[in-house]
């Protein structure tokens, strides 16, 4: 069942953020753009490539007015001891969110139950903590940061521009679409 639309889950969680803990809510997020990178765990072999890739890009995305928020079932002590003994992982700078009752990762619908992890899922919410993107993936497929940064553009500049809609492979800059009567087949 898609979120597309629905409000982030309400939520009280603890986090490691730049060298301390930290409890974050629902409440927390609201006034800015959000995205919540779900991956399976800690200490594996496609999430540290994803997370790295989005340490990577996390200037843009704040930049751009948006806070990222990474989360497993793991717990908070977990993220610190991986952010301190993984050089891939001490590149990031965006809270880390445990989540070990699975209260976010059901929240959002990508709880594997029989596993007690999370499915590679990424969610966009608007700042009034409407979901607008929402993109979930197996486990053995990793995604693309840059790519994430330019669906987050999108939804900005679709949010600030209503009746305009960006076409595939739009940057910003390019022109959108105006849907229309005078459009229709003409694509």
């Amino acid at each position: 069942m898609s979120k597309i639309n629905e409000r982030i889950p309400n939520f009280k969680v603890e986090a490691y953020h730049n060298g301390e803990f930290k409890t974050i809510t629902d409440t927390d997020v609201i006034g800015k753009w959000s995205v919540f990178f779900f991956y399976p765990a800690d200490f594996t072999f496609v999430c540290p490539t994803e997370l790295g890739d989005l340490a990577d890009q996390y200037e843009k995305l704040k930049a751009a007015g948006v806070e990222v928020y990474s989360v497993s079932t793991d717990t908070h002590f977990t993220h610190k001891a991986w952010h301190d003994t993984s050089d891939t992982i001490k590149k990031i700078t965006y809270p880390m969110l445990g989540d070990p009752a699975g209260v976010l990762t059901r929240g959002f619908g990508v709880m594997i139950e029989e596993d007690g992890l999370a499915l590679r899922g990424t969610f966009v919410a608007d700042p009034s903590g409407t979901i607008k993107i929402e993109e979930v993936h197996d486990l053995g497929i990793g995604r693309s940061a840059e790519e994430l940064v330019r669906k987050v553009q999108a939804a900005q500049y679709i949010a600030a521009n209503p009746g305009e809609v960006c076409p595939a492979k739009w940057q910003p800059g390019e022109a959108t679409l105006k849907p229309g009567l005078d459009l229709v087949g003409k694509i």
